[in-house]
């Protein structure tokens, strides 16, 4: 049934607030095992093998007894993801810290954050654009809140503060998204991160060797570790979008003052 509106008209009916219904298995089956086991499943086989039916004989329950706590895959998918956000720490200032930039590290750390637990969970990067209501579970909605408040402390106001989180969080989730699936793939196909780029970085350095910029960047991998490499770039670039955040912050607050 479609959720109504104080004023009568039609909503979108969400699982976040639907009330779970009465426990009819014996043992009782609840919401949290269906989720454990689901996850479970995502982790070892990926999110093309997880059924209702196949979850159901892993609990050694009949997939019908499933619709009891979910009303369909994409509800229990939006609630693993869920799950999987509240693996993130909530952002908190960094007592180490001090003066007008003790936000910064929460940030970076809350980013990090984010972006481990997608490698951490390859699967969601099939599903986290496909679930449309995982940015309202209450995971997601605690860190957002963390986040936000977090960014009011820079001296940003709220409209300001969501469109610097909302950037932040794109491109942290972009670039974790294109990582993951990159080791998913090698892991796929048994092969070690660092052994492949040591096999293929003289082929792709033979291949710019007419484009001397990019010539000039493979060239300065050669001999790096890679995972290492990897963490330093997603690190440089949450730096440079705070670097952003802060001065368009003060240019606004300038032309405020000038005004």
């Amino acid at each position: 049934m479609t959720a109504k509106s104080e004023d009568g008209t039609a909503g979108i009916p969400s699982l976040w607030t639907r009330p779970q219904r009465p426990r009819r298995e014996q043992p009782a089956l609840s919401r949290e095992q269906i989720v454990a086991e689901a996850l479970a499943l995502l982790d070892s086989d990926g999110a093309e093998a997880l059924s209702m039916r196949k979850l159901g004989a892993r609990l050694n329950a009949g997939a019908t007894s499933l619709y009891t706590h979910v009303a369909n895959k994409d509800e229990l998918l939006a609630l693993a993801v869920d799950q999987v956000f509240s693996e993130i720490p909530l952002p908190e200032p960094d007592s180490a810290t001090s003066g007008p930039k003790a936000w910064r590290p929460a940030i970076e750390e809350c980013a990090e954050g984010v972006r481990a637990v997608i490698l951490r969970h390859p699967w969601m990067v099939s599903v986290i654009g496909d679930v449309g209501m995982v940015y309202f579970g209450p995971s997601w909605m605690r860190l957002s809140e963390a986040f936000l408040t977090l960014l009011e402390t820079s001296g940003l106001d709220l409209v300001d503060a969501n469109e610097a989180m909302g950037v932040v969080m794109g491109y942290t989730i972009g670039s974790a998204t294109v990582e993951a699936a990159w080791l998913s793939a090698l892991a796929k196909r048994g092969r070690d991160e660092q052994e492949w780029m040591e096999q293929l970085l003289p082929a792709v350095t033979e291949a710019t060797k007419d484009h001397p910029r990019l010539h000039r960047l493979y060239t300065a991998h050669v001999g790096q570790e890679i995972e290492a490499g990897r963490d330093s770039a997603f690190r440089s670039g949450v730096r440079l979008i705070l670097d952003g955040v802060e001065a368009a912050w003060a240019a606004r607050t300038a032309g405020h003052h000038a005004n």
